[in-house]
């Protein structure tokens, strides 16, 4: 399996992702927060770049059936249904609903993938399963968030505890360009708990705005069975959906 990977999705190129297969982690907190929702019975997720696209698609989509979702600076946009903690993602609130989401890095990475042969929602929730799913791929190319177009240690670790499982499973080692290879060297010295997201730039700006519970709901190993798909810019569940503990 040969992978490229970006730290953040201002430098893929719709070329980049072409005929490959391209995995999108936002560990803190888009990824996350899709994983679970889908998890609880969300029927899709529809990821925008803008608030402003968010508001009319859920408008075309009917919004007796359609939660507006998302974040700016980490706080739900004003107006919305719901923000982007995957501590609000119940079953009880999103079952059978669709979730049209902004947020500040995530969405946007997937908008950057979205001309990938397929597109798949990673975070640390759901990583083996995420590996089960890329079983066969022979390019990955994987593409972090990041931070307001800026390096974010928690996406990179996660992308390179992904990398190392998929080394595990198969027995040799991937062929990795320099930023893959960085990630795996990061994975192989830091341990992703909840202390790791704390000291982080996105963990800290969390506890700052007074959200530090969801970084214990966003460190937790692989809680779900399942490995969400974008298709036609729209995320599903692709098998399974249950938790694994």
């Amino acid at each position: 399996m040969n992978v490229d990977a970006y730290f953040v999705p201002a430098g893929v190129e719709p070329a980049d992702v072409a005929e490959r297969t391209a995995v999108v982690i936002d560990v803190i907190r888009a990824t996350s927060t899709i994983v679970t929702a889908l998890a609880h019975g969300a029927r899709a997720v529809y990821p925008t770049v803008s608030t402003e696209d968010a508001l009319k698609l859920a408008s075309s989509l009917g919004r007796d059936d359609t939660l507006l979702c998302g974040e700016r600076k980490g706080l739900k946009v004003d107006g919305f249904d719901l923000g982007n903690s995957p501590a609000e993602y119940t079953e009880e609130t999103v079952g059978d609903k669709r979730l049209v989401m902004s947020t500040t890095n995530g969405t946007r990475a997937f908008a950057a993938a979205a001309g990938a042969e397929r597109v798949v929602a990673a975070s640390f929730l759901n990583l083996g399963a995420v590996a089960d799913a890329l079983e066969g791929a022979e390019e990955l190319v994987v593409i972090c968030a990041g931070k307001e177009d800026r390096f974010s240690l928690d996406d990179a670790v996660c992308a390179g505890h992904l990398l190392r499982e998929l080394e595990e499973r198969g027995g040799e080692p991937l062929g990795t360009d320099d930023a893959a290879t960085a990630a795996l060297r990061l994975a192989a010295e830091l341990t992703p708990d909840e202390a790791f997201l704390r000291s982080t730039r996105a963990g800290l700006a969390l506890v700052e705005i007074g959200l530090e519970s969801d970084l214990a709901l966003c460190a937790r190993r692989d809680v779900f069975a399942h490995a969400p798909e974008m298709e036609d810019r729209v995320i599903r569940l692709s098998s399974g959906g249950s938790e694994s503990e």
